[in-house]
């Protein structure tokens, strides 16, 4: 049975968390939950392509710098949408409010975001082979 090639874009991958070089097996073992137990866990390799996970020992210590550049993105975000719906002023507390308010929202996404930060990172290094089925890795041969 030949296998269907997904049509998924270099976005859609990313945030879904697929493998970057055949875009249809999942990076991660576990789906995302509510308790962080698993959420970091990965594939060792793609469950369809073969292509690992672990590039080299400590691989992903630059998803530090990739998470940091969301969440400062996200707090842009949404202090712009405070300021626009909410206002800020130097007279009362509201900007306080808007930081509680952020820090609680960057704490319940910080999963996603260290998923997506992996999921960045892999996709810097390892690029799309649309032909990953004729250049098997050696682990999926053997």
């Amino acid at each position: 049975m030949p296998h269907t090639k997904a049509r998924r874009g270099y976005l859609s991958s990313t945030f879904t968390c697929l493998c970057p070089r055949c875009r249809e097996g999942k990076l991660f073992k576990n789906p995302l939950k509510l308790t962080y137990k698993g959420n970091m866990e990965m594939n060792r390799v793609c469950t369809v392509c073969g292509q690992p996970t672990e590039i080299e020992v400590g691989f992903y210590y630059g998803t530090g710098y990739v998470s940091y550049a969301l969440t400062v993105a996200m707090s842009v975000v949404t202090l712009l949408i405070f300021w626009m719906t909410v206002g800020l002023s130097a007279q009362d507390k509201r900007f306080f409010v808007w930081v509680g308010l952020n820090a609680a929202l960057l704490i319940i996404l910080q999963p996603w975001i260290m998923r997506l930060s992996r999921s960045i990172w892999i996709s810097w290094f390892v690029k799309y082979d649309p032909e990953w089925e004729t250049d098997l890795l050696p682990e999926t041969t053997a």
